[in-house]
């Protein structure tokens, strides 16, 4: 694509990285075919070659962006699939944070939107006003007709019906390895997933000390910046990413860290992308380390020694995460874990496409994320599982709201077929033989 970027607005590094990107695409239009707005709203201008057109004349023409681009920018999930059929390397994540970034400070939205975002961004990064939130959309639930916008009437479906209580686990500290130490590496424990969900946490815990990994959980460490990011706000976002990364670095240049493990895909992208949301900032060295040294725990996991199971008896419906197969390129991981643990795994049609949760997109695009999630449950529910795995604590949330079958983290299936407790998602599902047996 040819651009015409003047040498002044190229000595700004975030447009010098848009028009690199933006001179990489062809026009080809693959991306449509694998972009989830545009299956559902068929659109062009709600497929990313439509977005990049509307960014590029954006930037270009220090444009105040209008409603028609800003509508189509905001309907965008992130998910990157477009990125994994792209045959031109086009890096798409970067141009449509850099437009988010561009309209959160050029655009005055209409005050319901701006009070929305503001809300979210006050909220959900922060454990505990999390669950206060929670806890108050729990009580609200039954008056939910009352509410004059579907953005509202989502935020209070969010809730679950039981608030975790919170895991000592998640404070800073240090969990020795059962027998000798064959890893020392750092856990993201996270934001949102310590109000919704506590036993995802727990049982990476449980699971790293039993194959020989001293835990940490670094004292400053928090939200990785994600749900911020994504809106455009980049300044908080850059404020809780440098503090992972001065408590990351802290531990490096301590006792020295094998891997900074994430357990939610979402994060993961993410802090995996610190090199370069920092490569301009006195960090940058230290951001660097720290994406180079960020794991999922599906892949610390292919490192370490998880015993081989025979077959369970249980099947397994696996959802690929948006955020870990398109973000980062993770795709036979968990699936191989699981098939080792003794679990048979399916996976349903058009595994590639997103179930709608995208951080925030189901609060703030309620409608589309719900045509989303409705046909990811059909055909998840077509392979007939006896439950779901995911790895990311958004597409488990809003898989759950969705379908009636358990829905658990895939670490907490492997810490279960490998010594830890059942799932408590699962009730009383069971294997051929019942329970499933533990080893010892």
């Amino acid at each position: 694509m040819q651009t015409t970027f003047t040498p002044e607005q190229l000595r700004d590094p975030a447009i010098q990285r848009s028009n690199e990107i933006l001179r990489a695409c062809v026009h080809c239009g693959f991306c449509t075919a694998t972009c989830p707005t545009y299956q559902v709203l068929g659109d062009e201008l709600d497929s990313p070659r439509g977005r990049i057109y509307l960014i590029k004349d954006m930037l270009e023409n220090e444009r105040i962006p209008d409603e028609k681009t800003v509508k189509h920018i905001d309907r965008c999930l992130s998910c990157l699939a477009c990125m994994t059929t792209c045959p031109s390397g086009v890096h798409y994540m970067h141009l449509v944070d850099h437009a988010r970034e561009y309209i959160e400070a050029k655009y005055k939205r209409p005050w319901q939107d701006r009070a929305l975002r503001w809300v979210l961004a006050q909220i959900l990064p922060y454990p505990t006003r999390f669950r206060l939130a929670l806890l108050g959309a729990k009580l609200g639930r039954p008056f939910r007709f009352l509410m004059p916008d579907a953005r509202l009437r989502a935020m209070l479906d969010m809730a679950p019906k039981h608030i975790p209580p919170v895991s000592r686990n998640d404070d800073p500290q240090s969990f020795a390895p059962e027998g000798p130490r064959v890893k020392r590496v750092a856990l993201m424990t996270g934001c949102a997933q310590k109000a919704l969900n506590t036993d995802i946490n727990d049982a990476t815990i449980r699971l790293l000390r039993r194959l020989g990994c001293e835990v940490v959980v670094a004292e400053g460490a928090g939200c990785c910046g994600a749900l911020t990011h994504h809106m455009g706000k980049s300044a908080d976002s850059h404020r809780t990413a440098a503090r992972n990364i001065r408590a990351w670095a802290r531990e490096m240049d301590g006792e020295g860290l094998d891997a900074i493990v994430i357990n939610t895909s979402g994060c993961g992208t993410t802090v995996k992308d610190y090199g370069h949301m920092f490569r301009n900032d006195p960090l940058a060295a230290d951001a660097a380390r720290v994406s180079g040294l960020a794991m999922d725990v599906s892949e610390l996991l292919m490192q370490l020694a998880l015993p081989e199971r025979d077959e369970q008896g249980l099947t397994v419906a696996y959802h690929a995460a948006c955020s870990l197969q398109h973000g980062q390129k993770i795709k036979t991981h968990p699936k191989d874990l699981l098939k080792r643990a003794g679990f048979t795994v399916v996976e349903p049609a058009d595994s590639h496409l997103c179930c709608g949760s995208a951080g925030t997109y189901n609060l703030m695009q309620p409608e589309i994320s719900a045509k989303l999630k409705d046909r990811k449950v059909r055909t998840l529910e077509a392979k007939k599982p006896d439950l779901i795995a995911a790895g990311n604590i958004g597409c488990m949330i809003q898989i759950g709201s969705g379908t009636g079958l358990p829905v658990v983290h895939t670490v907490e299936l492997l810490d279960w077929a490998t010594g830890g407790p059942k799932p408590p998602a699962l009730g009383r599902t069971q294997g051929r033989g019942g329970d499933i047996p533990i080893l010892r």
